[in-house]
């Protein structure tokens, strides 16, 4: 799909909302490790900063419990060292990220044996479009705005109504959602937000040169992209997940009235209550019964 317009945005300068997925379960089971993966994010969130002085960066963390913004450019403090030997950008981001992950943790609830809970992703992008939103009643001309989700979790197919509505949302206000997924399979929520906002869906296959790839497929402003071949997703996995069961499936049924999806038969939608097939039929036969004898 073509990229997100411009024409109401101030050429060249970006406004960049990371999304970082920090789920302790899935990075406990994962071969790379954490700290590596966080020391080339932060090396390449210092560069989309260097690329342009007004360039903006907002980081926000991702939890299986919960969500929360952990750094802003545009904030004042942020704008000098607080560290004598490390500059603003790692020594604020690495505090905030370490409250954030105690204050996480505290949640944890129980979860099935043998498997890793899901991150928060539908809270993230809430997050992320409500902070654009703000930019954008800022003032007529404004950074052009992105998303950039690093995430490797699997998808939580309960969140999938929450992650739609997200997408849309996006899509309605041309913001581009970038996903860059170091998970061992593919993201079906993260393919689908790229497809339908027109962004860039890559999952790089070496992660000791994430920072390569990030820097070379990522850093890029909406503008520039529009001359350079960037990767193109080969397949998007269109699945839906079902509102009975929350499971993903290939095929279901669908109420006509609000699209509800469901993985078996129901005489009547959990949504809007609305009456299906046989089921609505015995109902007017009764309607029908109960007005003769009247």
């Amino acid at each position: 799909m073509a990229s997100a317009p411009s024409k109401h945005y101030t050429d060249d300068i970006s406004l960049l909302v990371v999304t970082l997925d920090t789920n302790p379960f899935f990075w406990s089971t994962f071969s790379f490790h954490f700290s590596d993966f966080l020391s080339q994010v932060l090396a390449f969130l210092n560069s989309i900063l260097l690329l342009g002085q007004l360039n903006q960066v907002v980081v926000i963390a991702t939890g299986c419990n919960s969500c929360s913004y952990i750094y802003d450019s545009s904030s004042d403090r942020n704008h000098a060292s607080t560290n004598g030997t490390m500059p603003a950008l790692y020594s604020n981001l690495l505090h905030n990220l370490d409250e954030f992950a105690a204050k996480d943790q505290q949640l944890t609830t129980d979860h099935k044996p043998a498997t890793v809970p899901s991150s928060l992703l539908s809270g993230a992008l809430s997050m992320a479009l409500c902070y654009i939103q703000r930019a954008f009643r800022a003032g007529p001309m404004h950074p052009q705005p992105r998303i950039l989700c690093l995430h490797g979790s699997t998808d939580g197919p309960e969140q999938y109504v929450a992650i739609m509505n997200a997408i849309f949302s996006a899509q309605h206000s041309s913001v581009p959602v970038d996903s860059c997924y170091i998970g061992s399979n593919n993201s079906a929520f993260l393919q689908q937000a790229s497809y339908i906002t027109g962004g860039i869906y890559y999952r790089p296959p070496q992660l000791e040169g994430l920072f390569q790839y990030l820097s070379t497929v990522f850093a890029t402003d909406l503008h520039s992209r529009e001359y350079l071949r960037l990767p193109k997703s080969l397949g998007v996995d269109f699945r839906a997940s079902c509102f009975c069961h929350k499971q993903t499936i290939d095929m279901g049924y669908v109420c006509s009235v609000c699209l509800s999806i469901f993985c078996e038969h129901h005489d009547k939608c959990s949504t809007c209550s609305s009456v299906f097939g046989q089921a609505q039929s015995d109902v007017a036969s009764a309607d029908s019964r109960k007005r003769k004898a009247s």
